[in-house]
């Protein structure tokens, strides 16, 4: 466990616990895993002074789906309960990024680069455990989450956000943003 601003941060070992005490299913986990590959290959090639909390990213793309497998059976909104559960077990920097990755709030595209950030954009860039375009992932939403018009509605408008996210990221990378992605996905195929 690490700590920012008095913020207790789970390590990577206690993230894998918090994963099994609370039942993630192993698609679940494997989509979380990829997720976090994705936010490194973003993390890990920043431009130089771009300040990120590496530890934070690791552990909110691995938790960012902590409450998904009971909120299958529940119905609950996995994003709040996520950050409420997280919240009880002490670790609330973790717990406002994981209660951002299905919708951003405040976003502020001028601003400094945040892990929610990262980790929100990567979430829209795995498709159960394969990384895929934007749209085919909102796709996928619309296919699976789309319901109601309303819902289909906010899907569609949530595109919009992530591209921008998308734009913000890139200009903070110091190599080319799909290229560190397709270098990641290249290097998880060959050494799978």
């Amino acid at each position: 466990m690490t700590k920012t601003n008095g913020n207790k941060i789970p390590s990577g070992a206690e993230c894998n616990e918090l994963m099994a005490r609370y039942s993630m299913l192993p698609n679940i986990v494997e989509h979380s895993v990829q997720v976090m590959n994705v936010s490194l290959a973003i993390t890990d090639n920043l431009k130089s002074g771009v300040t990120i909390n590496r530890d934070l990213v690791i552990a909110a793309a691995l938790l960012h789906d902590i409450t998904k497998t009971k909120s299958l059976l529940t119905k609950e909104r996995h994003d709040a309960s996520g950050g409420l559960l997280l919240r009880e077990l002490g670790f609330p920097s973790t717990a406002d990024i994981v209660e951002q990755h299905v919708i951003i709030h405040n976003l502020n595209l001028e601003g400094r680069l945040e892990e929610r950030e990262i980790v929100y954009y990567a979430d829209k860039r795995v498709l159960h455990d394969t990384v895929v375009t934007i749209e085919e992932r909102l796709n996928d939403l619309i296919q699976r989450y789309g319901t109601t018009e309303e819902i289909r509605n906010l899907i569609r408008i949530n595109k919009s956000q992530v591209l921008a996210v998308e734009r913000k990221i890139a200009g903070f990378m110091a190599i080319d943003l799909q290229g560190a992605i397709q270098a990641m996905t290249d290097w998880s195929r060959k050494n799978s």
